[in-house]
C-alpha cells in the first residue's frame, strides 16, 4: 500500500514537473503615458521659445536673419569677401575660435573674455548641439551671431552654473582658423 501512494505521488509530481512554465505578470503596467506626456510638454516648449526668438526677429530690422534648417537662426556680423576662402570645417577638422553667451534680453552670461578660445576638432569632441551645427556654416574670419532654442544649447541641465534649465541664448562667435585634417592612413587604391 505504501509502496503504491509512493508510485502515484511519483506519478503526480512527474506530471507537474513536465509543465511548462508560466511567465510572471507585472505588477504594475504603464500604458507609455509618461513618454507621451513628456513629448507634448517638450513640444509646447519648443513652439514657446521659437515664438518669442521670432518676435525678436521681426522686431530687429537692423539685420537680415537667416533660418538653419537645424533649427536655429543666424546673421552675419563680419562675412568673408574672399573668393577663394570657400572652406568650412568638417568632420575631424581643428577649429580655434571665440564666443561669447548671451540671454535672449542682451544681457551677456559669458562675455568673450570669460570663456576662453576655443580648439575644437569638428564631432569628435563634445560642444552644445547648436555651436557644433553652426561652426559648419562659417568659413575662416567670419563672425556670427547665432539664437539657439534651449534644445540646440544646453537644454534641460543647462550648464551646471550660469545657465539654467531650459533657456534660450544668443551666441557671437568669431572664427579664428580651421586646419584641416590630414589622414595619413588613405591608401591609393
Amino acid at each position: 500500500m505504501k509502496l503504491k501512494l509512493l508510485y502515484i505521488i511519483a506519478l503526480i509530481l512527474g506530471v507537474m514537473g513536465c509543465k511548462s512554465p508560466e511567465a510572471r505578470r507585472p505588477v504594475t503596467q504603464n500604458s507609455g503615458s509618461f513618454i507621451n506626456e513628456s513629448i507634448q510638454r517638450n513640444k509646447k516648449l519648443v513652439a514657446k521659445e521659437e515664438a518669442i526668438i521670432l518676435k525678436m526677429i521681426q522686431q530687429d530690422s537692423t539685420q537680415d536673419y537667416i533660418a538653419s534648417s537645424n533649427g536655429f537662426w543666424y546673421y552675419y556680423n563680419k562675412k568673408s569677401t574672399d573668393s577663394l576662402n570657400v572652406e568650412m570645417p568638417e568632420y575631424g577638422d581643428v577649429v580655434r575660435f571665440d564666443y561669447n553667451i548671451k540671454a535672449l534680453d542682451g544681457n551677456y552670461i559669458y562675455d568673450v573674455g570669460e570663456i576662453p578660445t576655443k580648439r575644437y576638432a569638428m564631432d569628435r569632441e563634445n560642444l552644445f548641439g547648436g555651436l557644433r551645427e553652426g561652426l559648419k556654416l562659417m568659413k575662416e574670419g567670419e563672425t556670427v551671431t547665432f539664437i539657439f532654442p534651449s534644445h540646440k544649447a544646453f537644454g534641460y541641465y543647462g550648464d551646471k552654473d550660469r545657465i539654467g534649465t531650459n533657456i534660450p541664448i544668443i551666441t557671437e562667435v568669431t572664427l579664428h582658423s580651421i586646419t584641416q585634417e590630414i589622414n595619413t592612413n588613405k591608401s591609393d587604391n
